[in-house]
């Protein structure tokens, strides 16, 4: 009956406060709720080759996800290892020894002469140890084993969210950087011949020296930026390579100007994010081995029995070693009870309940900054969709601007300068537009590494049943989610 108890509080996940729904505008299109699993290769819904390409060979070779994984196993073989507990211990033991008895060695009987005596000592017997496990300390030890590998699981989950979406945003700030090494490329195709032609008209006497040294002057600054453009670059193809596993100085990524198109996210409600996001699942887990430590800390205090009951042979001779007289069996349990320790067992107790406390808040912050994460995402893209479609407008402003400078000033209605001032203008809105581009990609990723992962929003499933396990949730396990688009 006492083997049936098991001291310590049991496990109840903290509440965390959870918003009904999510603080969106107009820039969000919330569709009628649907059920959609969480897709492992979320990368595809850019339909980027190269992208895809990457994160395969990063999956594969990153050695962060590497040591993630052998932690993870190492989890798993320390949950084996206190599931082993609940089960008696048999072990076989066999001992040899030729020994000679001293002929004055104290005595237990003066009547009876003691003489010298060389005799052999043969035995051989399993021997068992059982724990009985009174009052659950050894199912508490397995109950935070189990958590402890379900947040090793989670931790690698996390670590593979953590490596694929770093990949993704280093991807996408590259290609945003060789757009606007194209858009530098193009201005210094366009001011050379800015600069041909102010070159000709100074040969004919139409223009002045500092005409020609205003062009000059823009040209070499706009190539400075271009060369400075190419190191940044390079920084990120440089960080890229370690995350794919490959050394720096073997790998390339080819330049390429890409269309940038920001795809469908689907949002979800806020209370999916305690179901999707592994770091927060981990933090989950983190409390629940926690508790169980609490547990296996006041065990301490009640008494602990052990069984060991043994049977074997002995004899002095290996031909007679297994017979009938020579059979030996024991029959013991080994109990203990602290009486005093000088207050060990409640500091152990003390120190057990502020570890769990600290792993509540833990979990409890965890939840408020995936929050955050998400609003944060949410709320940045709408601005940058306001600003894409300003930016699109002040290029072709600027087009316009520089059209009509180059008519007035070959008119000679206005000075070069202000042939310069326009492609400088056109040149900023230029960038400006290519940087809002890259940096709705690499917000677009941030939104889905806050939400746990891509939806397969088209997806058609079954409803998921209450209580489905967290880990199958983590693995293909479906929930609810409402498909938002941007």
């Amino acid at each position: 009956m006492l083997a049936a108890c098991a001291v310590g509080p049991d496990y109840t996940r903290a509440q965390a406060e959870v918003p009904p729904a999510w603080n969106t505008d107009s820039y969000w299109r919330v569709a009628a709720p649907s059920h959609a699993p969480m897709d492992p290769d979320w990368w595809n819904v850019y339909h980027d080759a190269t992208l895809a390409t990457l994160e395969v060979q990063a999956l594969a070779q990153n050695q962060t996800l590497v040591a993630a994984n052998a932690h993870y196993q190492q989890a798993k073989a320390t949950l084996a290892n206190t599931r082993a507990q609940q089960v008696p211990e048999v072990d076989l033991a066999a001992s040899a020894a030729r020994f000679r008895i001293s002929q004055d060695r104290p005595r237990t009987n003066y009547a009876t002469p003691t003489v010298s005596t060389v005799q052999n000592n043969l035995q051989i017997g399993p021997t068992i140890n059982y724990d009985t496990d009174l009052f659950g300390r050894i199912r508490r030890q397995v109950e935070g084993a189990t958590a402890s590998a379900g947040q090793a699981a989670d931790d690698l989950a996390n670590a593979r969210l953590i490596l694929t979406t770093e990949v993704a945003t280093d991807y996408f700030a590259l290609r945003e950087l060789d757009t606007e090494i194209d858009v530098l490329n193009q201005s210094v195709t366009l001011q050379q011949k800015a600069l041909d032609y102010v070159n000709t008209q100074h040969d004919l006497g139409a223009v002045s020296g500092l005409d020609v040294l205003q062009q000059k002057s823009l040209l070499d600054t706009t190539r400075v930026q271009a060369q400075l453009l190419l190191n940044q670059r390079a920084q990120y193809e440089h960080a890229i390579a370690a995350l794919v596993g490959v050394p720096a100085p073997q790998f390339a990524i080819e330049p390429k100007v890409l269309s940038f198109q920001v795809p469908a996210i689907a949002l979800g409600v806020p209370s999916d994010l305690l179901q999707r996001r592994p770091d927060i699942a981990s933090a989950e887990r983190a409390m629940a081995a926690a508790n169980a430590q609490i547990g296996v800390a006041k065990a301490a205090f009640f008494p602990s029995l052990t069984l060991t009951p043994g049977i074997g042979w002995e004899a002095t001779q290996f031909a007679s070693l297994l017979s009938a007289p020579t059979l030996m069996w024991t029959l013991g349990a080994a109990a203990s009870q602290v009486l005093f320790d000088g207050g060990r067992r409640a500091a152990n107790v003390q120190f057990a309940s502020e570890g769990y406390k600290e792993t509540e808040a833990n979990y409890r912050q965890t939840v408020l900054n995936a929050f955050q994460q998400v609003q944060d995402g949410i709320t940045g893209l709408a601005v940058l969709d306001g600003a894409a479609k300003q930016s699109e407008d002040a290029v072709a402003d600027a087009q316009r601007l520089l059209g009509l400078a180059n008519d007035r000033y070959s008119g000679g209605l206005v000075a070069y300068l202000n042939v310069i001032t326009a492609q400088q203008s056109l040149l900023n809105s230029k960038r400006q537009d290519a940087q809002i581009r890259g940096q709705q990609m690499t917000l677009s990723v941030a939104l889905v590494k806050a939400l746990g992962g891509g939806w397969q929003a088209d997806a058609g499933v079954a409803d998921t049943a209450p209580g489905t396990d967290r880990q199958e949730a983590h693995t293909g396990g479906t929930m609810q989610a409402r498909a938002a688009a941007p």
